[in-house]
């Protein structure tokens, strides 16, 4: 067989034969070319398969985002149409019929006595002995309630801090009015005799005057609105006073708009948690209103009693004693309290919870000594707004069917047109939380005093629970428990064994002595077998 050289192969570089016969295949040099041709080629590859997975990448993403945006269409159009429909039935629900009454009767709509049924539980159920304090407290609702009645201003034309006087000459500040009693009635059969017959009775001894003379009729006397209705009133005319003030002050008008914006988002940032979460908003808001205070920005001043519940006299070793206060520091503490009351309608309405640690920062600024008037805190400013928007606290009734029975309760319109029923009683289920979260503070470790004791939230319950059965409202159930859930414990803590007497009258008594077991009457008693259920507290 003839010799046959051996088969050779063609290089991975594509070389012909002649170059491999020039060049050494198994030298350091050769390997390292052909290393780096194999390397560089790796690279290409890789990098195609990195763009092509790039590719499919972007064309997943695009389907995705495709698919998420048609459902979104979907669901929008879904929510379109449930909102129709809800609207609606909103304006279906909006629709009052007002039955007028048949003979009006002024006393069933006046505030109710303080101590009626919750106190007769009270004191059938507490040794006298037993916590003196909670006893003492007992007797305060009535002459507390009596305080925020139409009065007469006693001041008259007093100087300027000594009376309720008018913030600017042209825009007076209105003023609670004179009430001028009817003639009193004789209370014995001969009085009314005498005043049937025409005659007059006399003053002691002597004949009585016989000749015929016609009863004189007192003519009717307008309703006067109590001293918080005026601080709300006087409140809108400081707000009007310090836009005229903008007008001709640049710096007040650029600081103003500033420290108005800074409150309410810090109002808005109070959150619950652990303590000392808050301090950050808390040392804002006391900053802007001590800045305030200073009157940098030479804001007018003003006399603080048009803004107080009850006339104010110096006090001795008070901060402020002087007969008028920057009006800057008045309208923000005006702004703060309006930012808190919408804090409570807003959040505090679907989480009760919340209205706790915005109770906290209003019980710390209007304690703050700086802010003190005359050695008193002023937040009858808040007050003032709190019994517009929630008049049953301050014991004020009416019926849910009525016009005028709205209208006490605070039920509110929105573009002339009654809120919805759920969206009335939201409103008041934070207010009742927020009112609860301002009055039931503790001080004992604080060196400042207590701006609202809790004597206040002994007070409130006791006006609604002493309701009338006949007039009982579904507003005033769902404000007391608003009141109470999630407070039960601090308000023991105040009042102890009276408290547990308080809770019976209005979770157990006052619910059965409804006439209407609706669901606002019926949550009451839920709350009284949830508490026993959570915290073992047996009521009934």
């Amino acid at each position: 067989m003839a010799y046959q050289p051996p088969q050779r192969w063609a290089s991975p570089n594509g070389n012909d034969l002649a170059d491999i016969l020039h060049e050494p295949r198994n030298t350091e040099a050769r390997h390292r070319e052909l290393l780096e041709s194999s390397a560089k080629a790796h690279t290409q590859l890789r990098q195609e398969a990195e763009r092509v997975l790039q590719e499919s990448i972007l064309r997943e993403q695009t389907r995705r985002v495709l698919e998420e945006k048609r459902r979104e269409q979907e669901r929008i159009q879904a929510e379109q149409k449930l909102a129709e429909e809800r609207q609606r039935l909103n304006e279906l629900k909006k629709k009052v019929v007002e039955i007028p009454p048949l003979l009006p009767d002024s006393k069933s709509e006046a505030a109710p006595a303080v101590n009626g049924n919750l106190n007769k539980s009270v004191a059938s159920q507490v040794p006298s002995s037993a916590n003196p304090a909670a006893s003492n407290a007992f007797q305060q609702p009535a002459a507390q309630a009596a305080a925020i009645q139409p009065s007469v201003n006693p001041f008259g034309t007093k100087a300027p801090g000594q009376g309720f006087t008018s913030i600017t000459s042209n825009a007076p500040i209105a003023q609670p009015k004179p009430v001028v009693e009817p003639a009193k009635q004789p209370s014995t059969a001969l009085g009314l005799n005498a005043l049937l017959n025409g005659n007059s009775l006399t003053n002691g001894s002597g004949p009585a005057n016989t000749t015929p003379k016609p009863a004189p009729t007192p003519a009717p006397q307008a309703p006067q609105p109590d001293r918080y209705t005026v601080i709300h009133q006087n409140l809108k005319i400081l707000r009007k006073t310090m836009m005229d003030q903008a007008k001709v002050n640049r710096a007040l008008k650029e600081r103003m708009g500033d420290m108005r914006r800074e409150i309410r988002k810090s109002v808005g940032q109070l959150t619950g948690g652990a303590p000392g979460v808050n301090r950050t908003q808390q040392q804002k808001i006391v900053g802007l209103l001590r800045e305030a205070l200073g009157n940098h920005v030479q804001s007018q001043l003003m006399d603080p009693g048009n803004f107080t519940l009850r006339p104010r006299e110096p006090v001795q070793g008070a901060n402020h004693n002087q007969d008028t206060l920057p009006s800057l520091f008045l309208y923000l503490l005006n702004i703060f309290s309006k930012a808190v009351i919408s804090q409570f309608i807003n959040e505090a309405s679907a989480r009760p919870e919340t209205a706790d640690p915005v109770g906290v920062c209003i019980a710390a600024s209007f304690s703050e000594p700086d802010f003190l008037w005359r050695g008193v805190s002023m937040i009858d400013i808040l007050l003032a707004k709190f019994r517009i928007v929630c008049p049953v606290l301050f014991g004020y009734r009416g019926s849910e069917k009525t016009e005028q029975g709205r209208s006490r309760l605070g039920w509110w319109k929105d573009g002339g047109q009654w809120i919805s029923d759920q969206q009335h009683m939201d409103r008041m289920t934070g207010l009742g939380a927020g009112f609860a979260a301002i009055s039931l503070r503790k001080f004992t470790q604080s060196k400042k005093e207590n701006p609202f004791p809790a004597s206040n939230y002994w007070t409130a319950m006791a006006r609604i629970v002493n309701t009338p059965p006949a007039e009982i409202s579904n507003t005033q159930c769902v404000v007391l428990k608003a009141m109470i859930q999630n407070y039960e414990g601090k308000f023991i803590e105040f009042y102890g064994t009276a408290a547990l007497a308080a809770l019976r009258a209005a979770l157990i008594e006052l619910p059965q002595r409804a006439p209407e077991k609706s669901p606002a009457v019926n949550s009451l008693h839920v709350l009284a077998q949830l508490l026993r259920k959570d915290s073992g507290l047996s009521l009934g």
